[in-house]
């Protein structure tokens, strides 16, 4: 089944509640990329990588389209199923730059999938949850109106949070104790900052909160500083940013630096990398947090299918962007239902873009 064209879509993700911010940064839209590929035997597959603006992480909406449009000449009349190959010729067609090679792998899954007739989640080591828990994010504003959308997402039947800090840190303090407040006996608070405290800030913050029950998410830019504040902190510690390799989780591990990781697809490189450092992690007992940096519906497809197929008691909770997006980009999304997200049992990621909405391709590369 050899890959005859790759078309590349760039759609905008408008958020309905106007902005999404954290630590020092915000946006009102995400700019997300729809890479579809065509084989020669009918058989279409496709994936979505959607960075968080340019300065959250080395990644970019235009680096990952140059960086598509860079390999997809050497991967026309390449075998879609047989992804390890695809993805050992895309690491020798450009090296590092895991996120730009992460839709591609994923629309190979898809392509697998449908040539199999199975959902993808049973390619990964089969459906182990039947559905999936969801946090939602606290969008970092004044104290006040947090602890509101708090209360309101508690009611849409969510137990567990992200709320978005890293700012002032006396803000931020004013911030977590204002939103603990009004938590339910029984859910769960993370504080993330996405590195966004100075180290100094940061074992300030989570001494004053040390009364508090919830989680301190990746507080600081760099491992050594995360790992320090969490000498200082009583809280569990999950660490994000700088969870970007199997090396690090490694390293992690080996010097108990974090109780749970965030493991995000595109910043591994796709489902096959990401799948092997979930398998590492049952292994050595982590909890993780299965998610990605954003994306639409065929984004958080790929997340709800890498989760499905992970043992709960080693997944801690997943993210479902497309719930924040004002419009759908596809069909056959994970439903929503009460703080949960499932997938179905259609062959592949199971979803059929909106081509009215994504348009003509931005770039098409064929044979």
């Amino acid at each position: 089944m050899k890959i005859s064209q790759i078309n590349l879509y760039q759609v905008s993700l408008p958020l309905k509640e106007g902005a999404y911010a954290w630590s020092n940064q915000s946006f009102a839209a995400f700019d997300s990329t729809v890479v579809e590929i065509r084989t020669d035997e009918g058989v279409t597959g496709v994936g979505e990588i959607c960075p968080l603006g340019p300065a959250y992480l080395p990644a970019y909406a235009e680096g990952a389209r140059t960086g598509i449009a860079t390999i997809a000449p050497g991967l026309i009349g390449q075998d879609a199923t047989n992804i390890g190959a695809i993805n050992l010729r895309m690491d020798q067609l450009l090296k590092g730059h895991p996120y730009v090679k992460s839709a591609v792998d994923v629309a190979c899954w898809d392509i697998l999938g449908k040539a199999t007739g199975r959902p993808v989640c049973d390619l990964l080591g089969g459906r182990l949850q039947d559905k999936v828990r969801l946090f939602k994010v606290v969008s970092r504003a004044e104290p006040q109106a947090m602890a509101e959308k708090l209360i309101a997402y508690q009611e849409q039947g969510f137990s567990q949070f992200q709320m978005k800090v890293g700012a002032d840190a006396d803000t931020d303090i004013t911030r977590i104790r204002r939103v603990a407040d009004v938590l339910k006996s029984g859910n769960k608070l993370a504080a993330d900052a996405n590195c966004g405290w100075r180290q100094h800030d940061a074992v300030r913050v989570v001494t004053a909160v040390s009364d508090m029950s919830l989680y301190i998410e990746q507080p600081c830019e760099t491992y050594e500083e995360c790992r320090v504040v969490r000498d200082h902190s009583p809280h569990p510690m999950i660490l994000d940013e700088c969870m970007d390799s199997l090396q690090a989780v490694l390293r992690g591990h080996s010097e108990r630096a974090m109780d749970v990781i965030n493991l995000k697809i595109s910043r591994m490189g796709g489902l096959s990398k990401s799948r092997i450092i979930r398998d590492v992690c049952l292994q050595l007992g982590i909890i993780m947090t299965i998610e990605d940096t954003w994306g639409g519906e065929i984004g958080d497809a790929a997340i709800a299918h890498l989760a499905h197929s992970t043992p709960s008691d080693f997944h801690f909770q997943s993210s479902a962007f497309h719930e924040y997006a004002t419009h759908p980009i596809a069909s056959g999304g994970p439903v929503i239902r009460d703080g949960f997200m499932a997938m179905s049992d259609a062959p592949g990621l199971g979803v059929e873009p909106d081509w009215n909405l994504l348009g003509k391709p931005i770039a098409s590369i064929s044979g």
